[in-house]
C-alpha cells in the first residue's frame, strides 16, 4: 500500500486548555520539515470552555484547505470525542491521556483505533503542569508519522527559550516520553513526510495583510479591538518599534476612521482595521474620505452577522455594506484577497491605489482567511514600488493652488498641510475647486450648480483610470472545462482542492477567482464569462452577494449556487456534493445574459 504524503492533526478541548499553543507548535514543526502546512483554530468568544479544536494538516505538496477528516485527534475532554469521532480518516488513531478518559468505548465501537497514554506516570517525574498532556501526546504523534524527534526537539526549544531553561528541559524531557512510549506500543503510520527544506514562512492573513502595509510605507495604524481583525492590530504593535508606525487604540469604531483621515490628511500613509459591526460605525467618515478626497486604506475582516452575530466564526455578507458604505456617488475601490500571501500583496497594492486616486480603498478578508495559519513562500520584496501619485512640493509665485482642480484623469495635485504657497479648504460638504464650500448659502444658485455638476464629473472621471488598473479574475484549470467554480476572496484554494477531487471523480472543471471586486474590468470579465458553460459559484453568505454584483456588473445572472452561512468554512468535500446535484439537475449548458 503507497505510504500517505500528507497527514492531519485535530486537537480539540475546552478553551483555556491550551489547545492553539499545542496546535501551533506541531504546525510550526512540520513547517520546518519543509511540509507544506494549512492549520485553522475553531474557537468560541468565550475565555474558558466552550467547545475549540485546532486543526493541522501538512503535505510533501501544496495543501489548499485543512482537510476535513482526521489522522489523528487528541482530545483533551471526553466531549471532542463524541464531537469529532464521525470525522475520522481510514485508519486513524486517537492519541489520549488515559489517566483522564480511561477507555474509549465509543471509540472502538467506531472501528477507530486509539492509543492510551499514561500521562501522570510519564510526567511524575517533572514538575507539576496539566498542559504537559499536550505535549506528551504531540511526541507520541511525531514517532506514529515516522519522524525523528530531534525536530519537535528544536522547535520545542525555540517556543519556551524565553522562559528559562527548566521549562524547556520539562517540555522536551515530557515529549520525548511521549515518544518513547508510542514507539514501544504501537507501529508507525503508514506515512511518508520526506521532502527538501523549503524556506516558507509560516503566516496568517491578519499577519499577511499587516507585513503587506508595513512593506508599503504605513505610518500610521487605527483600530478598536474587534475579532477576527484584531490580530492586524496585535501585529502592528509588535512591529511599531521597528517599522516606525504609530499605533492607536482608539474608544469606538468612528474614531478609529477619523484617525486614520486625519493622519492620512496630514501626508502619511493610514490604515485602520474592523469587522463588519465596527464598519457599521465607519461609514459616515467613509463620506468624509470621499468628499475630501483623502487616501485611506481600510482593512475590513467579515465574520457572521448581523449585528453581533457570530463574533468567532466566519462569513463572506459584508459586501453589499462595503460597497454601499456612505451615502451618495463616489470613487472607491474593494479588494478581496484570495490567500495569505494575496493579503500581503493586495494590502501593499491598496496603498499605491489609495494615493494614486485619492480614494478610499476596502481590502475585504474574512476570519477564514485572516486567522488560518499558511506556509507561503519568500515575499518577492525587490518587486514592490512605492507608488504616492501626484504630490505637489511647492507652487510657481503667484499661481492660486487648486487642491480639487479638474483635471483630464480626474486626479487633483494634492498637496500636504503645510506645504508652501498650498493653503485650501479640505470640507465634508461639496465645494469648489478650492475646497470652498458651496453648501451653505450658495447652493441652488446658478453658479454653483454648474461648479456641483462639474466636481461630481470630475471625482467620478477617476473610475476610468482605476478601472484600467483592476485585475480580472485568475483562472486555473482547463478553459474549455465544462463546470466552472466561481468565486471571490477567501474561497480559491478551497475551490482547488474540490476541483482536484472532482477530477478524480472524472468530473472536469476550473475556477474562476475574483481578487479585485470593484471596479471590475468589466469587457474582461465579460469575455471570460462567455466561455464558461455550467458556472456554480461559491459564496459564504445566504443571498449570493457576488454573483448579484456580477449581474449588475456584467449582466450575467448565475443561477447555480453553493452557499453557506452556518459560520463555518466552506469545505471541499461540500462543493464536490453541490457540483454533483447541479449536474444531476442538468443545468443550462450556458448561463443567462440579461
Amino acid at each position: 500500500m503507497a505510504k500517505r504524503k500528507d497527514v492531519i492533526v485535530r486537537i480539540g478541548g475546552a478553551a483555556g486548555d491550551g489547545i492553539a499553543s499545542a496546535g501551533e507548535t506541531i504546525a510550526r514543526v512540520f513547517s520546518r520539515k519543509g511540509l507544506h502546512v494549512c492549520a485553522f483554530n475553531s474557537y468560541q468568544s468565550a475565555i474558558r470552555g466552550g467547545h475549540v479544536w485546532f486543526q493541522c494538516r501538512a503535505g510533501v505538496e501544496d495543501v489548499y484547505s485543512e482537510g476535513d477528516h482526521w489522522d489523528f485527534l487528541v482530545p483533551l475532554n471526553l466531549e471532542t470525542v463524541d464531537i469529532h469521532l464521525s470525522h475520522a480518516a481510514k485508519d486513524a488513531i486517537i492519541v489520549y491521556n488515559k489517566d483522564k478518559f480511561g477507555n474509549l468505548e465509543n471509540a472502538a465501537a467506531a472501528g477507530v483505533e486509539t492509543l492510551p497514554i499514561p500521562v501522570d506516570e510519564l510526567t511524575k517525574g517533572f514538575p507539576r503542569n496539566p498542559l504537559y498532556q499536550n505535549t506528551v501526546t504531540l511526541g507520541a504523534i511525531i514517532y506514529l508519522i515516522g519522524e525523528d524527534f530531534s525536530i519537535l526537539e528544536d522547535m520545542l526549544k525555540r517556543t519556551f527559550a524565553r522562559k528559562g531553561e527548566e521549562v524547556v528541559a520539562a517540555n522536551v524531557g515530557v515529549a520525548r516520553a511521549g515518544y518513547d512510549f508510542a514507539k514501544a506500543n504501537s507501529p508507525k503510520g503508514n506515512f511518508d513526510l520526506t521532502c527538501p527544506l523549503a524556506k516558507r514562512m509560516l503566516l496568517n492573513g491578519n499577519q499577511a495583510l499587516a507585513l503587506g502595509a508595513i512593506a508599503a510605507g504605513c505610518k500610521f495604524y487605527s483600530a478598536y479591538p474587534m475579532t477576527p481583525a484584531t490580530g492586524i492590530l496585535h501585529y502592528m504593535i509588535q512591529a511599531r518599534d521597528k517599522a516606525g508606525i504609530v499605533v492607536k487604540q482608539m474608544e469606538d469604531e468612528l474614531a478609529v476612521i477619523n484617525m486614520a483621515i486625519g493622519a492620512a490628511h496630514a501626508g502619511v500613509r493610514a490604515m485602520c482595521g474592523t469587522a463588519g459591526g465596527g464598519f457599521a460605525l465607519m461609514t459616515e467618515a467613509v463620506g468624509l474620505a470621499a468628499m475630501a478626497e483623502t487616501p485611506i486604506v481600510v482593512a475590513e475582516v467579515q465574520r457572521g452577522g448581523p449585528s453581533t452575530g457570530l463574533p468567532t466564526k466566519t462569513e463572506q455578507g459584508d459586501l453589499n455594506q462595503v460597497f454601499g458604505a456612505s451615502q451618495g456617488d463616489f470613487p472607491r475601490i474593494i479588494l478581496a484577497p484570495t490567500t495569505v500571501q494575496d493579503c500581503f500583496y493586495q494590502a501593499f497594492r491598496a496603498f499605491n491605489l489609495a494615493e494614486k486616486y485619492q480614494v478610499p480603498v476596502f481590502i475585504m478578508s474574512d476570519l477564514y482567511l485572516a486567522e488560518r495559519l499558511d506556509t507561503v513562500e519568500v515575499f518577492e520584496w525587490e518587486h514592490l514600488k512605492i507608488d504616492r501619485g501626484e504630490i505637489v512640493t511647492s507652487t510657481p509665485g503667484g499661481t492660486s493652488y487648486r487642491r480639487f482642480a479638474d483635471t483630464p484623469s480626474g486626479v487633483s495635485p494634492r498637496a500636504f498641510p503645510g506645504t508652501e504657497g498650498t493653503v485650501f479648504t479640505a470640507a465634508s460638504d461639496e465645494h469648489d475647486e478650492e475646497g470652498i464650500v458651496i453648501s451653505d448659502v450658495l447652493c441652488g444658485l446658478p453658479n454653483s450648480v454648474k461648479i456641483r455638476k462639474r466636481i461630481m464629473e470630475r471625482r467620478m472621471r477617476k473610475m476610468v483610470g482605476i478601472e484600467q488598473e483592476m485585475l480580472p479574475p485568475t483562472r486555473f484549470g482547463d478553459s474549455d472545462a465544462p463546470v466552472t467554480l466561481m468565486g471571490w476572496g477567501s474561497t480559491q484554494r478551497l475551490l482547488l482542492e474540490a476541483v482536484q477531487l472532482l477530477g478524480a471523480q472524472g468530473i472536469l472543471a476550473n475556477v474562476l477567482s475574483f481578487s479585485d471586486i470593484y471596479p471590475m474590468p468589466t469587457k474582461v470579465v465579460i469575455k471570460m464569462l462567455e466561455k464558461c458553460k455550467v458556472i456554480i459559484d461559491v459564496e459564504n453568505n445566504f443571498t449570493g452577494q457576488f454573483a448579484r454584483h456580477l449581474r449588475a456588473e456584467t449582466g450575467f445572472h448565475v443561477t447555480n449556487k453553493f452557499v453557506k452561512y452556518d459560520g463555518e468554512p466552506i469545505s471541499a468535500l461540500e462543493i464536490v456534493e453541490s457540483v454533483k446535484e447541479v449536474l444531476d439537475r442538468g443545468p443550462r449548458l450556458k448561463n443567462v445574459r440579461s
